[in-house]
């Protein structure tokens, strides 16, 4: 049976070169960063040319990247460390959307237990977030603007400079994951005048367990974690050398083969979209039709028109060798349907009749055609 892995959204295969890369920092040079002989030293330099690779990739200073165990504690740190320090200055509001991450939507459920007052914002049918809803929003309490880069579920790209500029008037703090966009799309962590931003390396080829936070310099944050020195004394730990080399391999990887790569991928979900359109009269796409990432496709099966159970759907078609979501990773072993396509207004059984595939460096058009044969096997036995 074929095999087709169409959920690069949720995770990535490790790219050869990126291992290669990584290899030597398990064996020949182990040391701990943090020691001070020749091991230690050696390790150092690799940590922090990692780090140098990684901040350039995103136009910061390399002081400004931190390194932690993935997009869920840059998220976490990113949100606890700025409402800590803020609550100190009698700041203690935030805004964020409700089509966000759970490890962005979490740690502000826990801040209200704790005092914060929290605006969730709610998103278009489009799942869009709009500057002008954030300046509505915002109040000389707002200490912090949490808004993604790029949807992780339905694509859609947030105008997140706008925003940025919307919560630099009223002297609020703005982070943006971009978890989904590094290597996806071009762009500048000071052309987006963004304060903090999330990063991480399994989306884009690299090692799981693994990530970083920028902050831009002069922002004030609190650490998560104590216990140490490392990285600046705001993320403690010994660090992980072979797996920031590895990060910083598959960041350079990406970013110099992502406009070809981005285009072929664009044109594969592309096809996709117009024959599921043409052929699946009850199919609805969801996402924004214009701002939105190229390998992300998000189709709902409309319940008025067709009745379809949805975790049915996602096994049918493991059964045939394919793999996809009804939403994000961190979600999928549950049944519940996605919080982001219920705010962006689509009925229960709708949101849980959904495909999210995700394409990515393994996939072809022969793939493309093999989904559609298999969607419509699928659909046609599960709808009689």
């Amino acid at each position: 049976m074929r095999r087709i892995y169409l959920d690069h959204t949720a995770t990535t295969p490790l790219d050869d070169r990126v291992f290669e890369a990584m290899r030597p920092y398990f064996f020949e040079t182990f040391g701990n960063a943090s020691s001070v002989h020749s091991f230690g030293r050696e390790a150092k330099m690799a940590l922090e040319k990692a780090r140098e690779a990684i901040a350039k990739a995103i136009g910061a200073q390399s002081g400004e990247v931190f390194f932690t165990s993935g997009g869920t504690e840059s998220d976490n740190f990113a949100i606890r460390g700025i409402a800590l320090a803020a609550k100190k200055k009698g700041k203690n509001h935030i805004i964020t959307s409700a089509a966000e991450h759970h490890a962005v939507l979490e740690p502000c459920e826990m801040l209200k237990e704790e005092g914060f007052d929290v605006t969730i914002l709610p998103v278009d049918s489009n799942g869009l977030v709009t500057p002008e809803q954030v300046k509505e929003a915002i109040t000389d309490k707002t200490c912090l603007v949490s808004i993604m880069h790029a949807n992780n579920e339905v694509g859609t790209i947030y105008p997140i400079k706008e925003i940025a500029a919307a919560a630099h008037e009223r002297g609020a703090v703005v982070h943006a994951d971009a978890v989904q966009t590094l290597g996806k799309m071009a762009f500048n962590v000071k052309e987006l005048d963004v304060d903090l931003m999330t990063i991480s390396a399994h989306k884009l080829y690299g090692p799981k367990g693994i990530g970083a936070l920028y902050v831009k310099r002069g922002t004030e944050i609190e650490p998560l974690l104590h216990g140490g020195g490392q990285e600046r004394g705001k993320r403690p730990g010994t660090e992980n050398v072979p797996l920031a080399v590895g990060f910083a391999k598959a960041v350079e990887l990406a970013i110099a083969e992502m406009s070809n790569e981005m285009q072929r991928l664009a044109s594969l979900r592309q096809n996709l979209e117009s024959r599921i359109r043409s052929e699946f009269l009850s199919a609805i796409i969801n996402g924004d039709p214009a701002e939105h990432l190229p390998h992300i496709l998000n189709v709902s099966f409309d319940s008025s028109k067709i009745k379809l159970e949805g975790e049915m759907l996602v096994m049918n078609m493991d059964l045939q060798g394919i793999a996809v979501t009804s939403g994000s990773a961190c979600t999928s072993g549950s049944i519940q349907p996605s919080h982001v396509l219920l705010a962006m207004g689509r009925d229960v059984k709708t949101a849980k009749a959904t495909l999210r595939f995700s394409f990515g460096r393994s996939n072809t058009e022969e793939d493309v055609d093999y989904v559609l044969e298999s969607l419509h096997q699928i659909v046609s036995r599960m709808s009689h």
